[in-house]
């Protein structure tokens, strides 16, 4: 970026994604913002900022995993403590939405969590939010700002063609479950393969029973993907499945890595033999147990494209089409 756009831009972290977003800042070529966030002894987060906000455009990169609420009220107060500095304008970048998956009312007397998060982002004083790979689209209304939503397919995209090229057999998606098939229709189809579907009949909110399968992986190089691996139940249990007709390889890719309870061990335990993931939610040293199988992919140059094209108001959303071309 030039040196008025090195004035004009700040870009600020949590501290739950300070590696992702010296990423963004060095795709950029940006410093970071300076800031901190202090713990008091009870609890408390106090955020500072230690250079002039005043007019300028602000970005917050805060990803909400586990734990959950304390990410979420750090970026909250990032927020506030911007507004309050006079930043021009506020955009929270939030390459994992925690709550998502509390879309909708399955039964009485339960909330719409991610409703109540847009609301709190929003009351907190941002003008504008970037998400990546909201786990149910319409995430997005529940928002009273703009929303950028941005889609990790591009990143995924690239390495799982450059596996398919190196693949000595015949290539083959599969899509854990009846629910993800659109997500890898299309990627079937760009990779130019055939695809395979699971049908998945759900015992519990943990427990799966991959049941059937529809389509050919006997003796093929299997890809799996979707938007986020929790448990792993869904993947493993699918995994398993697929090797017992007769897939050769497995490769699972996801755009979030929260792997919480016994994800790492299912995957160990599954025959999964790569798990392909992005930066969305930092890997560290809770997946070293999986770390053999393990690649990350960075989404930095995405989002950062994002943040450039949103500082000049240029089109995000061709982006979601080829990538969108670098600057």
């Amino acid at each position: 970026m030039s040196a008025a756009d090195a004035d004009a831009i700040k870009i600020f972290h949590g501290r739950a994604s300070r590696d992702l977003c010296e990423r963004i800042c060095s795709y950029l070529e940006l410093p970071i913002g300076k800031g901190v966030t202090r713990m008091f002894p009870d609890g408390e987060l106090l955020v500072k900022l230690d250079e002039d906000v005043r007019g300028r455009d602000c970005y917050v990169v805060q990803s909400t995993h586990d734990p959950v609420n304390a990410h979420l009220m750090e970026l909250l107060i990032y927020i506030d403590t911007l507004k309050r500095a006079s930043a021009g304008q506020i955009t929270a970048v939030i390459p994992y939405f925690g709550y998502a998956r509390q879309d909708r009312k399955d039964e009485g007397r339960t909330p719409i969590t991610a409703k109540l998060v847009a609301n709190l982002i929003t009351a907190a004083g941002a003008n504008r939010v970037l998400a990546m790979d909201l786990h149910a689209a319409q995430i997005q209304g529940f928002f009273d700002i703009p929303v950028d939503h941005l889609n990790a397919a591009p990143v995924l995209f690239s390495h799982f063609e450059q596996l398919r090229d190196a693949s000595s057999t015949d290539v083959v998606m599969a899509s854990p479950d009846v629910g993800n098939v659109k997500m890898a229709a299309g990627f079937a189809n760009k990779l130019g393969v055939d695809i395979a579907i699971i049908d998945k009949r759900r015992k519990s909110g943990t427990e799966v029973d991959a049941a059937h399968l529809i389509g050919d992986v006997n003796g093929k190089e299997v890809f799996m993907i979707d938007d986020m691996i929790s448990t792993a139940g869904t993947v493993a249990n699918a995994a398993r499945m697929l090797k017992e007709h007769g897939a050769r390889t497995i490769t699972v890719g996801c755009t979030h890595p929260v792997l919480v309870g016994l994800a790492m061990e299912r995957i160990n335990e599954a025959p999964i033999d790569r798990l392909v993931v992005t930066d969305t939610i930092p890997d560290g040293e809770r997946c070293d147990p999986i770390r053999g199988k393990l690649t990350v992919l960075s989404v930095a140059e995405l989002i950062g494209e994002a943040i450039h094209r949103i500082h000049h108001n240029r089109s995000v959303s061709s982006l979601l089409q080829t990538g969108g071309s670098k600057r």
